[in-house]
């Protein structure tokens, strides 16, 4: 029996979240420069994107880029901007012919204008798909999300739009770039790193983890599917008892 073959089908998580870490590190062990780990690990976001589609999977959200991100070499973030606009306009008609719309969240006015406008025109393109929702996030964190956020709040506060004691959850979800955007079922982590790295952290408060020792130019299909299996395996219970979730079920 395959891996496949062993996940079940009415409990396939519908949202996944992955944080692709480990490019430079698995082009280090190469003996290779980053860049040649970054461009690996967009053929890793090809391959999982096509198995997601194929599992239906309805969400599916690559950290890609973090607002700390731009602290790294000019010359590296130059080239990752490169290489997300090369790999926009080979990749657009493959998301048009598995019916994926891709979304991106995060600060895009910090791109560069050239990769700024492929990707908008990407959003364009595939906005009428209906199958797998592939979100990229961008020039993103959760810190600068959340902040945000409560600018936009205040905002309507002091402008008399919105009463302060009206505030709740669903206020905070309304403003983040992730409305919209089901909270993710499974939060996946390459590499081997145990943090979550500034990321999604209003969304994932009840998530499932999953952490993988695999480099992200490794991450194979079927690491997606023992991921999977994994949330399977695991009992969700959103702060009730096992015997609460039992009866409910």
């Amino acid at each position: 029996m395959s891996k496949k073959d062993e996940i079940v089908k009415d409990r396939i998580p519908r949202h996944i979240a992955i944080i692709m870490d480990g490019n430079g590190r698995w082009a280090k062990k190469q003996g290779l420069a980053r860049m040649f780990g970054h461009k690996q690990g967009v053929t890793t976001v090809h391959n999982i994107t096509e198995a997601a589609a194929e599992l239906g999977i309805g969400y599916l959200t690559l950290y890609a880029f973090s607002t700390e991100n731009w602290n790294r070499p000019k010359e590296e973030v130059d080239a990752l901007m490169t290489l997300l606009v090369d790999t926009i306009a080979k990749e657009t008609p493959t998301l048009m012919k598995n019916n994926v719309r891709l979304l991106t969240i995060g600060d895009l006015e910090r791109l560069p204008q050239t990769t700024r406008e492929k990707f908008v025109g990407c959003i364009r393109q595939t906005a009428q798909n209906t199958g797998l929702n592939l979100v990229l996030a961008l020039s993103y964190s959760s810190r600068w999300e959340l902040i945000e956020a409560a600018k936009r709040i205040a905002a309507q506060v002091n402008a008399g739009t919105l009463d302060i004691d009206a505030i709740n959850e669903a206020t905070i979800s309304d403003h983040l770039t992730t409305h919209g955007i089901p909270d993710p079922d499974l939060l996946i982590r390459t590499s081997g790193e145990l943090r979550i790295s500034n990321f999604l952290l209003w969304q994932i408060a009840y998530t499932e983890l999953y952490f993988t020792d695999r480099l992200w130019p490794e991450f194979t299909v079927d690491d997606l599917y023992e991921a999977i299996i994994d949330y399977q395996h695991r009992e969700r219970r959103f702060g009730k008892t096992s015997e609460q979730v039992k009866r409910e079920s």
